[in-house]
């Protein structure tokens, strides 16, 4: 077995790390520029990033077929942009504590979006140790085991909010699995370029549509420093890293290995906004870890018996 297929789910796992170090770039920014806007500028350095592979991937481009096309566009659109904008318009009508609940049904989304789409099947050790991870990363977001909600607001499931944050995880558990198909006939830089691409021009159209640019002169170069850190570190190089692994992981163990999000999101909180670590959070972060570890040697079987059975024309 390959190097590259015995270390794939890490590489998501590291991948899904890196997008939690954007937070003390991000808390600033946001202090003065919208949302659309920072992630529409993380989107222009992640373009210039990209462009060497657009350009040399011209005829890989023109292979792609209607149907992985339409795969890139709602990874590009619904996973980049769209299931960012629902997750946060959901706070208007949710306390955070039900919004980031509903994500920890992301994994069985792509799970159960995996099996149809992509004919994954997952064995009785895989469905234990999905059950470890997701019950890991709970204890790391609710180390009170019952979610709290912020600044003494009451507990509001409210049906719009709910909505929201559900139509958020549903795209992006369905980027993974799309991710997984598009992979099949595309390398995973070229996964990585389109992505960035088409959800700029994407983003372009937004920002204009909702006038939300800046005032010229309005950027500070501590501003524009701050986007370009986050667009490379949880931008192009956690995307590369993460179609690299994603291209040799199964969808179903790939969506739980992205739980090290939330594990590296309290690490960062920590170090960064001065946020403490429970007991309880340090415990879920050693349930992920055993779990994620063995999803990883339940996906490489899985791997080599599918390359076995081709190899002899199963």
């Amino acid at each position: 077995m390959s190097r590259a297929i015995r270390y794939a789910p890490f590489l998501v796992f590291f991948a899904a790390m890196l997008w939690a170090t954007d937070a003390p770039f991000r808390l600033h920014l946001t202090e003065s520029l919208s949302s659309n806007f920072i992630v529409l500028g993380e989107h222009f350095f992640d373009v210039l990033v990209v462009l060497p592979v657009l350009f040399t991937s011209r005829l890989a481009i023109r292979r792609l077929t209607y149907c992985e096309w339409a795969a890139i566009i709602v990874i590009a659109v619904g996973g980049s942009a769209l299931a960012s904008v629902a997750f946060t318009e959901a706070f208007r009508y949710v306390n955070p504590s039900v919004a980031i609940l509903l994500q920890k049904l992301q994994p069985l989304i792509a799970i159960g979006l995996a099996g149809p789409l992509l004919k994954e099947t997952r064995s009785r050790r895989f469905w234990l140790f999905a059950a470890v991870a997701l019950f890991g990363a709970y204890l790391i977001s609710f180390p009170g085991l019952w979610p709290q909600t912020y600044a003494g607001e009451a507990w509001n499931p409210n049906i719009v909010g709910v909505l929201l944050a559900l139509g958020a995880a549903a795209l992006w558990g369905a980027s993974t699995v799309l991710g997984k198909y598009v992979l099949a006939a595309a390398d995973f830089k070229l996964m990585t370029a389109l992505r960035f691409a088409v959800a700029f021009l994407f983003l372009l159209l937004l920002n204009w549509q909702q006038h939300s640019f800046p005032a010229f002169g309005a950027l500070t170069g501590t501003d524009i420093l701050f986007i370009a850190i986050i667009a490379m570190v949880s931008g192009a190089v956690s995307l590369f890293i993460y179609y690299k692994g994603l291209t040799h992981t199964k969808a179903s163990v790939a969506t739980l290995a992205e739980l090290g999000f939330p594990l590296a999101a309290v690490v960062v909180n920590w170090i960064f906004l001065g946020d403490s670590l429970s007991p309880m959070q340090l415990l879920g972060m050693a349930v992920l870890l055993v779990a994620v570890f063995h999803l990883a040697k339940t996906d490489r079987a899985a791997v080599a018996t599918e390359a076995l059975g081709d190899a002899h024309g199963f």
